[in-house]
């Protein structure tokens, strides 16, 4: 893959249940069990199921009328199946988007609904690759010739 395309984080293990998580530009943000305020790896999944199709549609419409209102629910079940595996159905994307009157007003409500169903159907990379399904390839990199600290 080139550069182009490459995408990648990395996370750290801070104590037991506890991550830190880094993209290549420098951001972090906090991952952990759900057993204190950081977000769970679910979360994260719904965060980027709701936060891809934001940033579409928050480019198009904002570009005919700033919102007065921007809110995205996302939603799901989380289902533990012993012989399936554990996943999550039902995934949903609430938006409750509103602009001011007037003719941007306007033309930025009409331009909505197109938008929302642009980025679901070909723009949202992280909505298309859940609905396609792609492999995942679990690699472990462990050095097994050293011994470790001593």
């Amino acid at each position: 893959m080139s550069d182009d395309t490459f995408r990648s984080v990395e996370i750290e293990r801070t104590s037991v249940g506890r991550y830190v998580v880094r993209n290549a530009r420098g951001g972090e943000l906090s991952m952990g069990t759900g057993e204190d305020a950081t977000f769970t790896p679910v979360e994260l999944l719904l965060a980027a199921l709701g936060g891809c199709t934001a940033v579409d549609v928050d480019h198009v419409t904002s570009r005919r009328a700033e919102p007065t209102g921007f809110a995205v629910t996302v939603s799901g079940d989380k289902i533990r199946d012993p012989e399936a595996g554990n996943r999550m159905e039902n995934l949903t994307v609430t938006f409750a988007v509103t602009f001011p009157a007037g003719a941007d007003g306007d033309r930025a409500r009409e331009a909505l609904p197109r938008s929302l169903r642009q980025s679901h159907d070909r723009l949202c990379t992280v909505s298309r690759t859940v609905e396609l399904g792609t492999p995942v390839s679990i690699v472990d990199a462990t050095d097994t010739g050293s011994a470790g600290p001593r």
